[in-house]
């Protein structure tokens, strides 16, 4: 049995990058739970979920039976629907004595991404925290967000318990703490049940790739500073010893990506050593379906590693004479490790990318966006298109607002024209801070400036401050190349989303106003300074999440420039039976991206890429 089900408590928690398989490991484990009889939530808090993806059913904002699963119910917090219903629960009890001016303008108060991910807060902390609507079931699980959003989520208990202790703040959290004040008992009960390994279990998920390593051990460290204890590891889509299967041997594909996995599995940072660890074999299909994910978990842990000697003896068969003629279809070697940054400085990523390359030059400047999902190798690709574009001789500047990115690993280049600039949030927020208390806070008294410093507490104020910091950048798009690679999708939606509103908020709270931050919308919404590419991967869910973003920043007045399908294993010629299988589910994925882009590009698998 996998350690992962073994003596499971009420709640477990999966979390993790972008696409290491979470939403299938989540509903593969209340699926498990359902079957032996107990009674299960299944809970996604994801901006971008897709766990009725997964499910084939229709989730929404309630718990909603999954009709051939008996036990188990799903509900999606839809942080949007949240947020509405948030709204009219504070609006609801003073529309009928208050003026309409006033309506609107608590109305206009309540409208920003702070309400939204507070609503989203309140609901995840009553799951949490119990009450009688939860009262009925024995396991309660939270398919939770790429891990960026994840730390925030967690945070929040904590940051808005101790938010509530200390005083409401500025007018801009008036609204949102109106309704919080209500509930203060819950958000101490949610802190606590997180806290307590006999309530909640959490569960860090990852590939055997090290990006997503580095992350999961980043998470663990957070979350342990927080007094939240991860227990157990999940490194999964593990691919299987070749060497019980000769078509698979021979492949120096497979033997490629095993070995680079076996390396990773074989170097394991110790607090992760630790954990209780499973390990999961790569399916022959994309987990979608109660038959499917059944069958992920049916089949206990597969082996944590192969012996290293194991590991040199193939790599020593892999570079035999008699094999380097067939090594890969293009008469490349495959490297055996490769990392982010010989992937976005490699021959073939470039070739793949040389055309969007040839359309961007002509301009000689501009703003260019790869959007999508956590974990479908955004870092990657933005790194390899300003390379591209730096080698060609422009000034070219390559930044993030990814909280979950690494990309100052994405890039090796001494190139003087190529820069590279991460925009760190918690940094931003304290440089935010201080501007605010220098500007607005400067003509304030002491008992203002008391209630500043308390409305600055506020979690939400990180993401105004990471919108300062991202108009600035936008800016410079005019005179140079500027290659920004965004955070996972739904995180990606709110940030666009407070380009609407941010310029108010500077002007409530520092006093004034900039054209920057005034014309950064226009600036995005400019089809000849801004290029918009959504970058997925060529599966089923990714797909569908890639196209409600494209429909989400269409009412925006967004539209994607060109899509890139990553890490592709029909474009890299498998030979073995389970990789030729993985790549031929791969053909229809691909075709309809194709049919609904004016340009497309896919993207050879040189190894699997965070």
């Amino acid at each position: 049995m996998l350690l992962l089900l073994n003596k499971p408590p009420r709640h477990l928690f999966f979390t993790g990058k972008g696409g290491v398989g979470k939403t299938s490991i989540a509903c593969a484990t209340a699926v498990h739970l359902a079957d032996s009889g107990k009674r299960v939530l299944l809970v996604s808090t994801d901006p971008a979920s897709n766990i009725g993806h997964a499910l084939e059913t229709q989730i929404g904002s309630t718990p909603t039976p999954i009709r051939s699963v008996a036990n188990l119910d799903a509900i999606d917090i839809n942080p949007q629907v949240a947020a509405q219903a948030y709204r009219e629960r504070i609006l609801a009890p003073v529309r009928s004595f208050l003026p309409q001016r006033e309506i609107d303008a608590i109305t206009e108060q309540l409208s920003g991404s702070c309400t939204t991910e507070i609503a989203s807060f309140n609901e995840f902390t009553s799951l949490l925290a119990g009450d009688e609507s939860t009262e009925q079931y024995d396991h309660i699980i939270f398919d939770t967000a790429p891990t960026g959003h994840t730390i925030r989520l967690l945070q929040l208990p904590g940051d808005w318990s101790n938010y509530l202790d200390v005083g409401k703040g500025d007018t801009s959290c008036l609204g949102p703490m109106s309704g919080l004040d209500k509930h203060r008992s819950t958000y101490r009960q949610a802190l606590q049940a997180l806290k307590d390994p006999q309530q909640t279990r959490i569960v860090l998920v990852a590939r055997a790739q090290q990006p997503t390593i580095d992350e999961v051990e980043r998470t663990f460290h957070e979350l342990k500073a927080l007094d939240i204890e991860p227990s157990n590891l999940i490194i999964n889509a593990v691919l299987p010893d070749p060497s019980c299967d000769p078509e698979s041997q021979n492949d120096p594909l497979y033997r490629d990506i095993f070995r680079s996995e076996q390396g990773v599995l074989n170097s394991l940072p110790d607090v992760l050593n630790k954990l209780d660890m499973d390990v999961l074999p790569l399916q022959e299909q994309n987990m979608i379906g109660v038959d499917m994910l059944r069958e992920l978990l049916a089949h206990g842990t597969a082996p944590h590693c192969v012996p290293q000697e194991a590991v040199t003896t193939l790599h020593d068969a892999a570079t035999s004479p008699e094999d380097a003629a067939i090594s890969r279809d293009d008469g490349t070697t495959p490297p055996s490790n490769l990392s982010r940054s010989t992937l976005s400085q490699s021959p073939q990523l470039q070739e793949s990318l040389s055309t969007l390359i040839d359309e961007l030059e002509p301009n000689q400047h501009g703003l260019v966006i790869t959007m999508g999902k956590g974990g479908v190798g955004k870092t990657t690709l933005a790194s390899a298109i300003a390379l591209a574009l730096a080698q060609r001789g422009h000034e070219v500047l390559l930044s993030t607002t990814d909280p979950a990115a690494h990309i100052d690993a994405a890039v090796s280049s001494d190139l003087p024209n190529l820069s590279v600039r991460a925009i760190d949030p918690h940094e931003a927020t304290e440089r935010y801070r201080r501007d605010v208390l220098e500007t607005k806070g400067a003509h304030l008294d002491a008992a203002g400036k008391a209630a500043l410093e308390e409305d600055l507490r506020s979690p939400c104020t990180e993401e105004i401050a990471v919108f300062n910091e991202f108009s600035d950048v936008v800016k410079l798009a005019e005179t140079q190349f500027v290659v920004l690679d965004t955070a996972p999708t739904g995180h990606t939606l709110l940030l666009v989303d407070a380009t609407g509103s941010y310029h108010r908020e500077i002007t409530r709270q520092a006093g004034k106003t900039t054209d920057s931050e005034a014309t950064a919308l226009t600036r995005l919404q400019n089809p000849d300074l801004t290029r918009v590419i959504i970058v997925t991967l060529p599966e089923r869910t990714p797909i569908l999440e890639a196209q409600q973003l494209v429909e989400d920043l269409a009412r925006a007045q967004i539209y994607p420039w060109a899509w890139a399908v990553n890490n592709s294993l029909s474009a890299a010629n498998p030979r073995s039976p389970l990789l030729m299988q993985r790549a031929e589910a791969e053909t229809q994925a691909i075709a309809s991206v194709q049919a609904q882009s004016e340009r497309c590009v896919v993207i050879s698998s040189l190894q699997p890429t965070a």
